[in-house]
C-alpha cells in the first residue's frame, strides 16, 4: 500500500501543528503551588539526609565486622582514608581532600597475582597444577 503525497504532507502539516502546541509554555505556577513544591522539596533533602546517615552506619558496621573477621584470621586490615572525588569542570571545590588526594594511585601489578620469573601465575607461593602442565619443558 503506496501512502500519496498528500496524505504524507498531512501528516506532516499535523505533526508540526502539534509539536507547535506540545512546545508551549505553561504559566507560572501560583505561590500556593510554588510554596507546596519548595516544602516537598526540603522533606526529600531531608530523607536524603537520613538515608545517607543510614548508609554510612551500614558500610560502618560491615567494615567493622570485616576487620574484626581477618583479625581473628591474624590479617592485621588498616582501612584507607575516603577521599572526596574531584569536583566538576568549573565547580569551585569546598573540601580541601578533593583538592588534594592523600594516597598515591596504585600500579597495575599491584592488582594482579604474582608472577614468577619463568611466567608462572602463582597462588600461595605455590605454582598451580594447571600452570605446571603447560610448563614448557
Amino acid at each position: 500500500m503506496k501512502i500519496s503525497k498528500l496524505s504524507a504532507l498531512l501528516v506532516a502539516a499535523a505533526f508540526g501543528l502539534l509539536s507547535g502546541i506540545a512546545g508551549a509554555k505553561l504559566p507560572p505556577p501560583t505561590p500556593e503551588a510554588q510554596a507546596k513544591a519548595d516544602e516537598a522539596k526540603a522533606k526529600a533533602a531531608a530523607a536524603a539526609e537520613v538515608e545517607k546517615a543510614n548508609l554510612a552506619k551500614a558500610q560502618d558496621r560491615v567494615a567493622a565486622r570485616y576487620i574484626e573477621q581477618q583479625k581473628e584470621k591474624g590479617i592485621t586490615v588498616t582501612p584507607t582514608p575516603v577521599v572526596a572525588p574531584p569536583a566538576a569542570a568549573g565547580a569551585p571545590s569546598t573540601t580541601p581532600a578533593a583538592a588534594s588526594p592523600t594516597r598515591p594511585l596504585e600500579k597495575a601489578e599491584a592488582h594482579s597475582a604474582p608472577v614468577d620469573p619463568k611466567g608462572d601465575a602463582k597462588m600461595d607461593g605455590k605454582v598451580t597444577e594447571k600452570n605446571e602442565a603447560n610448563r614448557p619443558k
